[in-house]
């Protein structure tokens, strides 16, 4: 590897270290309690290195936002290309938006469960464009092809995949905010939140 070559990975590390300090701050103090400064002092840098990478602390937080959709994106997709019926490829992207949620805590908190601060452009986050539309477009293209294919009651595609997300955050935050409650057990509790939701969607068959 080459000094170019190494520089632009060292670039990516300490970014990417950027951004993970800054999601569990965030996290932990909250969004506004936050500085600049108190990032740079928990990765041991200088503020001057973060703005290098930074112009401020809501690009910051509008990054990790960015960083977190892309990951889930690039999840769904894959299951997306999976073959199979749509119900069970629907039960299989709401598992699989779960369990991204609970392997990344912080980015989830940061980006689903931080209220977006004073001043932010609130417009562009739901653009057809922006990453966590493009991530609900993924629900929304099951749903369709659900009810497409007569397995769902419900007409109302946006109503249906707006109670579907409405449903897995929720049983996500809990399991991410209140881990020591008695949960049953966490995959009973999933699948078991899975299977009702789409329960109450479905076509009753003969």
């Amino acid at each position: 590897m080459g000094v170019k070559e190494r520089k632009a990975r060292e670039k990516r590390y300490l970014r990417q270290e950027i951004l993970d300090a800054a999601s569990e701050l965030f996290v932990k103090e909250g969004y506004e309690n936050v500085s600049m400064r108190r990032i740079a002092d928990r990765i041991e840098y200088s503020p001057t290195t973060i703005y290098l990478y930074f112009k401020d602390k809501a690009e910051l937080l509008e990054s990790i936002c960015q960083e977190t959709f892309a990951k889930l994106i690039q999840r769904l997709t894959k299951i997306m290309e999976q073959p199979g019926d749509p119900v069970s490829r629907l039960k299989r992207g709401l598992s699989a938006y779960i369990e991204f949620g609970l392997e990344n805590p912080h980015h989830y908190r940061s980006t689903f469960m931080t209220p977006i601060p004073e001043g932010f452009d609130t417009e562009k986050y739901v653009r057809p464009e922006a990453p966590g539309i493009q991530a609900f477009d993924f629900l929304r293209r099951c749903v369709y092809d659900c009810i497409a294919a007569g397995e769902f009651k419900i007409k109302d595609a946006e109503l249906a995949s707006q109670t579907l997300w409405a449903g897995i955050h929720g049983v996500t935050s809990l399991l991410i905010t209140h881990s020591h409650f008695p949960w049953v057990g966490r995959e009973k509790v999933i699948r078991g939140m899975i299977e009702t939701l789409v329960a109450g969607l479905e076509t009753e068959h003969a």
